[in-house]
């Protein structure tokens, strides 16, 4: 079974850091794109940054110049690194990812796999 699992959120003051990770594990046999999206209480789940197995990246304009989005592809994992924090960057962000695996001993199609979610609070 195939599973990300996401860490690092919490509360910080505005201004402030945080750092977040996502890890895929499971009969992986390749990972493609991977996403960190957010929704906020009351709003539609937004793309906050994506990167595929290149390297390529992209970012809501409202993050851009705040937000750094990385993988290690050893890894199969992915990371948010949150700088300049504000009030309104407050969520539960979601990792997301296009993967292959590897089930009953053959290769699956593109699968699309979600996280659990991580509360991020941005408050004084």
């Amino acid at each position: 079974q195939v599973q990300l699992v996401e860490s690092g959120g919490g509360l910080v003051q505005p201004g402030g850091s945080l750092r977040l990770s996502c890890a895929a594990s499971g009969s992986i046999a390749s990972v493609n794109t991977m996403r960190w999206y957010r929704q906020a209480p009351g709003e539609q789940r937004e793309l906050v940054a994506a990167i595929t197995s290149g390297g390529s990246t992209n970012y809501a304009d409202s993050v851009k110049g705040r937000f750094a989005i990385s993988r290690d592809n050893a890894k199969n994992t992915v990371y948010l690194q949150m700088n300049s924090l504000k009030p309104e960057d407050t969520a539960v962000y979601y990792c997301n990812a296009d993967l292959t695996a590897v089930v009953a001993g053959m290769m699956s199609g593109i699968l699309e796999r979600w996280g659990q979610g991580t509360l991020v609070t941005v408050s004084s």
